[in-house]
């Protein structure tokens, strides 16, 4: 029982904005856990690293130890999450910009470990802009756990990017103006307010924990920024310098992207690799105090360091910088361009004080040229603005880190300077070409979500459409469609007549024969349907969909191919599509891989009624494969669509990768050998992926796929897998009947047993069975059900029911028969193995793996244990296939 009181609290707590409001709280806690973390294990692995390198003789180890880290980040990445590859900001914009990327709990954990890992193993690259993806993704995940209205989910995820930047650098004012400024250009009052929290909880968590980022306020108590009239004209030079070494800079790394992208034709463990392998030979080659990838501090405390030490390490790290970034390696350009723009403000700053030196004080100027480690710090803004295009951010960013007020002009004439130089020389956000690399067009994304028209013009009727469609035959009663519409929720049903789509009918059609009790077994449907309906094709856009919904007021449209039904559209559909497309929701869970790739193609005629697809992998299982597609195929009328699938690497776009097709047409054109026996309309296709199940999927949907044919080895080797990663997949989301074989060593196919126990996929399987008959020449079918107790059975016995069904269908013997045993698989593979049978076909499971923990996978466990041809059917949900 709840009490009014409480009640009324939970309704306070709960409304939208206030539990936003909590859900920034613990963004911010938990990405300055995150921040700390991070800053702890990489701080630990990179100390391990050079206390190691540092021992006599052991040098040697940098390029092995950078090699072997690449390696096993890349690994790490390509597995685990894709997207935790960069520095992030730019998974984060387009995830801001309502793009398709994925944010999670899972993203987050592989960024935090690969970047320890990048950073422990010597490549130049920060943490501190990974970072804002790490908190981005975790308030993505608080997101999933404790939903709130859609339209607070873009605040949270930038709440989490401010938390994230300024647990990273313990500046809470600059992860705000961050995200205001560079990624959402959103003052509204709920943004600021969650970023505002999130990001003050976030540094503070950083701070009580030890994390001081880069904060230099200990270096700064000791040596206060100075500036007169004399250091304008040199600030004024940084700002210039700054500007274009970071358009070479911004440049640099996209020119290294697109060179690892285009030429690397490697997958991410090679690339990331290669980069380590780089960095720890040149790092090898340099003095000790390099090796610690020439950090901060140094520069601006050291004040009599010699200035071609900072020169030295501008250029080293510079070009290493690029290397690592331009790897994908996960790790940010944040820490890098403040460290760069700090050894060329303390070049600059030495510049100065020579000149003064040289010109100014014999020519009776008074000596005022601010301090080294002034320009040091002006030059880090400079840098940051004009790689960044963020100049409030920079000025903020290094303030907060120093708490001083004289470096506030300074910061303003270098930063400002450096950002209309670089704006000047390459216009445009460095994050938005990287997107724009990976095929992602930022610009062109956030002018949609700023158009709605725009948007909702972009749906089509294929990805509106619901491709299960449940139907009606045209031969059905109408009684029996009262009993149709009364199981489901449907006000309407497209009717088929072999396979073509010929009509439609709704509840309003049978509203008046349903008080006609007389005629309800005389007539069928189609003497009530309504002939030649409305439909649309799949490459119809959204505006020709709402014009023909609002011109004829009907509520569901049909679409085809010809006459060939593909799916249907529904008001809801359209509302539910609308929604999807407004809030940006994401539906998979993980990394979306990039699409597969058509690389060769043969069309046959388009003459049939339908499209079986056998997946051909390998040329000893081809003929058995194609001799099953085939028989299946002539008994159904169905066009064969033969596949084989290359896998490529995850570093490398399948529509950029150069491959060797010659096994892959050797399988084709054997399979097109063995069709000119059966003359069947045949199509061939090769696919470039990175995942065989997604290729399979796709290809299913671009074509329109009735039924699939693929082989299984009979065993899985994938911790939590059923079948395999393939089969499982297929089996629980492709929307047509799947068919999967584990063929015998010699496969022959005259007697034949079908356990049934009235599963949903028992009709798939008997409608199949005519046409796999024709594989033998005298075969015999026993249909059999297993009890696992003694007790009668009672009732309409399935196994008598299919029997009877298939003696009418085929002309070849048929009997059924009961078997008792405790165990359902022991009981049929007994029964098997008695009567010698050739082929075992059965049902698999769509059940969770839960459900096949507690009960065992049936078919399964018969598929891997039978020494014979097992044909296991998975079916598509459509009750006009329903047989009992």
């Amino acid at each position: 029982m709840q009490f009014p009181f409480q009640a009324q609290l939970r309704q306070i707590i709960l409304r939208p904005k206030r539990f936003a409001i909590f859900e920034a709280c613990g963004i911010g806690l938990v990405s300055g856990l995150a921040a700390v973390f991070l800053k702890w294990g990489a701080s630990a692995l990179a100390n391990q690293r050079i206390h190691f390198a540092s021992a006599p003789g052991m040098a040697w180890s940098l390029p092995l130890i950078g090699l072997a880290g690449g390696c096993l980040v890349g690994c790490l990445v390509e597995r685990a999450a894709p997207s935790a590859a960069g520095s992030g900001i730019p998974q984060v914009k387009t995830a801001l910009a309502k793009g398709t990327v994925t944010l999670n709990l899972r993203v987050a954990i592989a960024k935090l470990l690969s970047v320890m890992l990048v950073i422990g193993s010597g490549l130049n690259l920060g943490r501190q802009g990974p970072t804002v993806h790490i908190g981005a993704a975790l308030a993505a995940q608080f997101d999933q756990w404790m939903p709130t209205s859609p339209e607070y989910r873009r605040q949270l995820i930038s709440a989490g990017a401010a938390a994230g930047l300024a647990a990273g650098f313990n500046a809470p004012i600059a992860g705000i103006l961050f995200v205001v400024e560079e990624l959402i250009q959103d003052f509204s009052g709920l943004t600021l307010g969650t970023a505002i929290l999130a990001s003050f909880i976030g540094a503070v968590v950083a701070r009580l924990l030890g994390d001081n980022g880069l904060s230099l306020n200990a270096i700064m108590a000791e040596s206060h920024a100075d500036f007169t009239l004399q250091d304008v004209p040199f600030f004024l030079l940084l700002g210039l310098l700054a500007g274009i070494l970071g358009t070479i800079f911004s440049r640099g790394i996209f020119a290294s992207s697109l060179f690892n992208r285009r030429m690397l034709k490697r997958g991410l463990p090679w690339k990331m690799g290669l980069a380590g392998l780089i960095s720890g030979l040149v790092t090898m080659l340099l003095p000790q105090p390099y090796w610690d990838n020439i950090g901060l501090p140094e520069f601006v405390s050291q004040g009599q360091i010699p200035w071609h030490f900072a020169l030295i390490g501008f250029v080293v790290k510079f070009l290493l910088t690029l290397v690592a970034a331009g790897s994908g390696a996960p790790g940010g350009i944040f820490a890098p361009a403040l460290i760069l723009g700090s050894s060329l403000g303390f070049v600059v700053g030495t510049l100065a004080h020579q000149l003064e030196q040289v010109i100014g004080i014999p020519l009776g100027f008074e000596p005022g040229i601010g301090s080294n480690a002034t320009y040091a710090l002006a030059g880090m803004g400079a840098l940051f603005s004009a790689v960044t295009k963020g100049p409030i951010t920079a000025i903020v960013i290094v303030f907060e880190m120093t708490t001083d007020f004289n470096l506030v002009l300074p910061l303003m004439i270098s930063s400002v300077v450096s950002y209309l130089t670089a704006d000047l020389l390459y216009s445009g956000s460095l994050y938005n070409r990287l997107l724009a690399l990976e095929g992602i067009n930022l610009d062109q994304a956030e002018a949609r979500n700023d158009s709605r028209g725009h948007q909702l013009t972009c749906l089509t009727a294929e990805t509106l459409m619901q491709p299960k469609v449940e139907t009606l035959s045209s031969k059905m009663r109408l009684r029996d469609a009262v009993e149709a519409f009364a199981r489901s929720h449907h006000r309407g049903f497209p009717v088929i007549d072999q396979g073509k789509l010929v009509g439609i009918v709704t509840q309003t059609d049978l509203a008046d024969t349903s008080r006609q009790p007389d005629v309800m077994d005389e007539r069928i449907l189609k003497d009530i349907m309504t002939p030649h309906p409305v439909t649309v094709k799949p490459t119809d856009p959204l505006s020709h969909v709402l014009y023909l919904l609002n011109r004829f007021k009907i509520s569901r449209l049909p679409v085809t191919e010809g006459h060939r039904l593909v799916g249907i559209i529904t008001r809801a559909d359209i509302i539910r599509a609308e929604s999807d497309q407004l809030s940006g929701n994401e539906n998979p869970i993980g990394h979306a891989a990039e699409p597969s790739y058509v690389v060769y193609r043969t069309q046959g005629p388009r003459i049939g009624q339908g499209r079986l697809l056998v997946l051909l992998r390998n040329p000893k299982t081809t003929p058995h494969l194609m001799r099953i597609a085939a028989a299946i195929a002539r008994k159904h009328n169905y066009e064969l669509d033969c596949l084989h699938i290359i896998v490529v690497p995850h570093g490398t776009a399948p529509d950029e990768t150069i491959i060797n097709t010659r096994a892959s047409r050797s399988i084709l054109e054997q399979a097109e050998q063995l069709n000119q026996n059966w003359k069947l309309p045949l199509h061939t296709h090769i696919r470039v992926t990175h995942d065989v199940a997604q290729a399979v999927l796709e290809t299913i949907r671009d074509y329109h796929i009735d039924l699939v044919l693929l082989g299984w080895r009979g065993k899985n080797a994938a911790p939590g897998r059923v079948f395999g990663d393939l089969v499982d997949t297929l089996i629980r989301q492709a929307p047509c009947d799947v068919v999967v074989v584990k063929m015998s060593l010699n496969p022959t196919f005259e007697r034949w047993l079908v356990p049934v126990a009235g599963g949903p996929n028992v009709a798939t399987a008997l409608n199949l069975l005519p046409g796999l008959m024709q594989l033998g020449y005298n075969p015999k079918v026993k249909v059999c059900q297993v009890f696992t107790s003694a007790k009668t059975h009672l009732g309409p016995s399935p196994a008598k029911q299919a029997a009877l069904y298939l003696k009418e269908k085929m002309p070849c013997p048929i009997t059924s028969e009961f078997v008792w045993n405790t165990s359902i698989s022991d009981g049929v593979l007994e029964l098997a193995w008695n009567d010698q049978v050739d082929v075992i076909i059965l049902g698999a499971s769509r059940e969770g793996l839960l459900q096949q923990a507690i009960k065992g996978n049936i078919p399964e466990t018969i598929a891997r244990r039978s020494m014979g041809t097992v044909v296991l059917v998975r079916g598509s949900v459509d009750p006009s296939k329903s047989i009992f």
